[in-house]
């Protein structure tokens, strides 16, 4: 497991990716992409655009209270373990089999997240990833090389434990 200490917490505060108002000022940017969702609120809220993500990890929460509008996907339904502030190798597994074998769902026990550092690491170049930004509103981060090696360096952050 890869736990981020606190000393390095405040550097993933800032968006991994271009900062939009609402789902609807990125729409047009998902047309052709696989699509993937971190968080409860962004996957209600791309379904309820008619956008059905090729990936969503959700842990029925938003924001440490529970989320009653925790998406019901019909994709095939993986469980992972993920204390808050880590990154579980059960996390990243379900992540991998997820991206080899779309559509699915994960659903998180604990916290979520954190996902979208492993999940942009993992994912083929094009994808769209879309996570929520507390209070700002949604991340987009469309994957490519430079994406991946930001991750990277951002997985260099945690402590193996």
């Amino acid at each position: 497991m890869l736990r981020l200490p606190e000393a390095h917490r405040e550097l993933f505060k800032k968006p991994f990716g271009v900062l939009y108002g609402s789902i609807s000022e990125l729409l047009p940017l998902l047309e052709g992409r696989v699509v993937c969702a971190v968080g409860d609120v962004v996957t209600h809220n791309l379904l309820a655009a008619g956008v059905v993500p090729d990936i969503a990890i959700i842990d029925g929460y938003t924001m440490r209270s529970p989320c009653n509008r925790s998406p019901l996907l019909r994709a095939r339904r993986l469980t992972a373990k993920n204390p808050a502030g880590t990154i579980t190798d059960e996390l990243v597994a379900a992540i991998d089999e997820a991206v080899r074998n779309r559509p699915a769902v994960i659903f998180v026990e604990g916290e979520e997240d954190l996902a979208v550092i492993p999940l942009v690491y993992a994912a083929p170049t094009g994808v769209a990833v879309l996570y929520g930004q507390p209070g700002e509103g949604v991340v987009l981060r469309v994957v490519d090389e430079a994406a991946k090696q930001e991750a990277k360096v951002m997985l260099e952050c945690f402590v193996r434990e």
